[in-house]
């Protein structure tokens, strides 16, 4: 479904970065986004850096009731990239905005082709041949004028690590592995949480790599102290407090969570408590291993799987090796599921773009007001059986730079999340 596209005046761009905020348009150019070089951007972050104001308290209303005023005055001062804008990238946007993050920059260099129109809703067939991203900038802005809405429209592959240094999050959608990997890394050199999703039809997934991430925990204390220690071999306990609410005396968990890059989860094996036992690994989803396949097979062939003999027998021959690599039974690769992921490769269905658009932008909100366990770190989606497990793939040797205060236990392998 396509709302209907008005016409509105965009600001032209050099070097493909452009701005909207809060009505009046204005344009700054460069290859890297920095405070410094752009004291509009710089002007809109530190605007919102004041309390929240009366009339934003009551517009989001129903969210603080849920997350806080903190967790809100997080949000508003929160600066987001978001890369390549399809349907799921829309998704995205649609739920970020709408809960009143500080200032989006949506990049895409790619124009809108006819098979856009299926899942997308922020453009129309008007937009053909326009840029995504430029086309869908309207749209987005009229959810919530209050965000600062930014345009990029070069091409991600040719930026360099300090364009991600601004952003508190950077969300990458529906690129390849190569591509993925190569801007974790730069958000890894900056410090910058990353998260990258896709989706394939009925099927998708969710990474994210946080790189260490504490979030807040509140629950009643109890009789027996909160002890300052490892809960899993990614998760730790490391600070607590408390406090008086309605009589009752609530401790405040303060936990920590490490993360591992894509490159290195896309090669780690299962826990090894899954793997010693035939009955989880007969749970495990093929779609990991289908995902596998697909990220080697672009690798080689530098495009997805057509319907080709010769590219069918390769897909199945990677998915083959991926499945055995994970010690996973051979009977759990079937070759229905094989054959329905391929039909499904490329193709994007609403019903599962707005789940994962939702799940991630949730995942982000939480992030960013530091609440909630966050998504550790691969969650699959299977629309036809509509599960969505979650698995911790890490490798099996710590980095040696996992040093932490109060010392916790290093990553040493993955975990499943129920």
């Amino acid at each position: 479904m396509n709302p209907g596209h008005q016409p509105m005046t965009e600001p032209s761009a050099t070097n493909g970065v452009s701005s909207t905020t809060n009505g009046d348009a204005s344009a700054h150019a460069t290859n890297q986004i920095h405070f410094q070089d752009h004291p509009q951007l710089q002007s809109d972050i530190s605007d919102k850096t004041q309390s929240i104001s009366a009339d934003e308290i009551a517009l989001y209303d129903r969210q603080i009731r849920l997350w806080g005023v903190k967790a809100q005055e997080r949000l508003r001062t929160a600066n987001v990239l978001l890369i390549t804008m399809r349907a799921l990238a829309n998704e995205i946007a649609k739920n970020l905005v709408l809960a009143g993050i500080g200032s989006l920059t949506v990049q895409d260099s790619q124009v809108v082709v006819d098979d856009d129109l299926g899942a997308q809703f922020f453009i129309s067939d008007q937009d053909i041949g326009m840029n995504r991203a430029e086309s869908a900038a309207p749209q987005i802005r009229r959810l919530n004028p209050r965000v600062s809405l930014r345009v990029d429209t070069e091409d991600i592959t040719l930026k360099q690590p300090e364009y991600f240094a601004p952003f508190d999050m950077i969300i990458a959608t529906d690129l390849d592995l190569a591509t993925l990997s190569t801007i974790n890394a730069s958000c890894r050199l900056c410090n910058r949480p990353f998260y990258a999703s896709g989706t394939h039809g009925f099927y998708g997934y969710i990474f994210a790599d946080l790189i260490s991430h504490d979030y807040v925990v509140e629950r009643e204390k109890s009789n027996r102290p909160t002890a300052l220690t490892a809960e899993t071999l990614t998760r730790s306990i490391v600070a607590t407090s408390t406090k008086k609410e309605n009589g009752k005396v609530i401790e405040m968990v303060t936990k920590r969570e490490i993360y591992s890059p894509m490159v290195l989860a896309n090669t780690s094996p299962l826990p090894t408590d899954q793997v010693n036992s035939r009955r989880r690994k007969l749970q495990v989803s093929p779609l990991l291993t289908c995902m596998r396949a697909l990220w080697e097979f672009h690798s080689i062939s530098g495009a997805i799987p057509t319907h080709r003999h010769a590219d069918l027998e390769l897909f199945t021959t990677l998915a083959t090796e991926k499945h055995k690599e994970l010690q996973l039974p051979s009977e759990t690769l079937r070759s229905d599921f094989l054959r329905s992921f391929l039909q499904n490769i490329g193709s994007e269905l609403a019903p599962v773009t707005a789940f994962l658009g939702g799940q991630l932008a949730q995942d982000v909100i939480n992030v960013l007001g530091q609440r909630e366990q966050p998504i550790q770190n691969f969650l699959l989606f299977d629309g036809e059986e509509s599960k969505g497990p979650v698995y911790a793939l890490h490798p099996v040797f710590p980095p040696l730079d996992s040093t932490f205060d109060p010392p916790i236990a290093a990553p040493l392998a993955g975990t499943l999340i129920a």
